[in-house]
């Protein structure tokens, strides 16, 4: 297996350094033959590029990109695709609310059921996390418990940041979301494709609010939800 791990960046100067040193720490799983990094900036306003370029030069494996306007995290996520050589893509939030001390556990998933697609989760149980927003659990619980209504597959965290995708299953999901909504899309799509080719993994979570840097803001949720009724229920391609 070959692995990309892809961070989409925006305005993360204070944390994108230490996310790319445990990702260069972290022990892979022997059958992991080769891991590249590929950040993409989405036009980050604050030094998060120059830190990443300074940080990497060293480095032959993590590359950098930089987009010439914000387009999104689905965006930033299709545009790291696009440069990725490995034939597995991991998508690694920069902010460490997920930690890379489980990227193994969804690998040796992927590896062990023979899945295409792995979905980390933040309410499995089995993990001690620390506690965050209740009205955020409670639309997330809502959005997740549509989108397992829509396509009957019992999903417990739609939204989790860390998805786990074959490249074979990624080119034939066909993303359309640019912004948050991509997340939404991407599990609907790989599920109406094969719903026993998909599992789910607890991960460790560590919360933010919007003045530590939270990028989703209220207003998201509505078009998570447009993207849930629109793959979901509408079934468009």
């Amino acid at each position: 297996m070959n692995l990309s791990i892809i961070i989409p960046l925006y305005n993360e100067e204070n944390l994108i350094k230490e996310v790319l040193k445990e990702l260069k720490n972290l022990s892979y799983p022997d059958f992991v033959k080769k891991v590249e990094i590929i950040i993409v900036d989405d036009f980050s306003t604050d030094n998060s590029y120059t830190v990443v370029k300074e940080y990497i030069k060293d480095f032959e494996n993590i590359k950098i990109y930089r987009h010439n306007k914000n387009g999104g995290k689905g965006a930033a996520v299709h545009s790291g695709i696009k440069h990725a050589k490995g034939d597995v893509y991991l998508v690694q939030d920069a902010d460490l609310e997920l930690s890379p001390i489980d990227i193994p556990q969804l690998l040796n998933t992927m590896h062990d059921l023979k899945v295409e697609f792995v979905n980390g989760s933040r309410y499995l149980p089995g993990v001690v996390r620390p506690l965050s927003s209740y009205k955020r659990y409670l639309g997330n619980r809502f959005f997740t418990f549509l989108t397992s209504m829509l396509i009957n597959v019992k999903l417990t965290d739609m939204a989790c940041g860390y998805k786990l995708i074959h490249k074979d299953l990624y080119n034939k999901v066909k993303l359309r979301e640019n912004r948050f909504g991509f997340e939404a899309e991407l599990i609907i799509k790989a599920l109406r494709i094969k719903r026993n080719n998909v599992a789910e993994v607890p991960v460790q979570y560590f919360p933010r609010n919007e003045g530590e840097g939270k990028k989703l803001r209220n207003f998201d949720s509505v078009k998570i939800l447009w993207t849930v009724i629109k793959y979901g229920l509408l079934r468009v391609n």
